[in-house]
């Protein structure tokens, strides 16, 4: 029978060997064979499903001449590596918006997965540091010592997102649609977050202005750029 070693999510039994009970070919990632492999723990008698991706185009190949990763007699991790398991994580239907830069990216994808697997709290944590990283580069850069700061403008209001917000739609810097979006995110914080209090409304509220937020700073303008791109690259002069 074909087995794949791993740690077992379920009973935490490191490096043990699974039976191969069954596998589905869910996609190929960068040119490699990606495949959802259901298997049972030797040691809990449980079952698991591991993502599971083939090492090599070659070996992908060997694998199909021999009738796929159910027909190998013995183990597989010659064949495979092993990159995580299905779980509650996956139930995120959420795609963060194009083209962020990479730290935005992380911390809504994380964001997604907390408000996912109903951790309200922690996914406000991340919504709230994706806009925060967002807005901060959008303030006008930090007077020189003895000057004032741009109307209105001073280091409570640049620290505080709850206060920032406010200061750049009040100055046109962020468009007036969004917000009533943004009344999920109080003054000094005090949205629950640092209580616990937070419900997943309260998590969806921040998903979704984070999420209009951030494709009107990041993704419409490159969306823009690559448009233009490929107007130019048409009309441009035959070589």
């Amino acid at each position: 029978m074909p087995e794949i070693v791993s740690d077992c999510p379920r009973c935490r039994t490191k490096h043990t060997t699974f039976m191969l009970i069954g596998a589905n070919r869910i996609a190929n990632k960068n040119g490699l064979e990606c495949n959802e492999a259901f298997c049972q723990c030797r040691q809990c008698g449980l079952g698991t499903t591991f993502v599971v991706t083939v090492r090599n185009p070659n070996l992908g190949s060997q694998l199909s001449n021999q009738g796929g990763m159910t027909k190998i007699a013995g183990s597989l991790m010659p064949f495979i590596s092993v990159d995580g398991f299905v779980s509650l994580k996956d139930m995120s239907a959420v795609s963060a918006p194009e083209h962020l830069p990479p730290g935005i990216l992380n911390a809504f994808n994380e964001g997604a997965t907390c408000l996912a697997v109903k951790c309200p709290n922690a996914a406000a944590t991340m919504f709230r540091l994706c806009i925060d990283m967002a807005t901060r580069g959008m303030l006008p850069a930090e007077p020189a010592a003895g000057q004032e700061d741009v109307g209105g403008l001073n280091r409570k209001v640049r620290r505080d997102l709850g206060l920032r917000l406010p200061w750049l739609f009040d100055t046109g810097m962020l468009p007036e649609g969004l917000r009533e979006l943004s009344h999920c995110i109080k003054e000094d914080g005090n949205d629950g977050a640092h209580q616990g209090t937070l419900t997943a409304e309260d998590g969806e509220d921040l998903l979704d202005f984070a999420t209009v937020l951030l494709d009107r700073l990041y993704s419409e303008p490159r969306r823009l750029e690559l448009a233009k791109e490929r107007r130019d690259k048409r009309r441009a002069p035959p070589a």
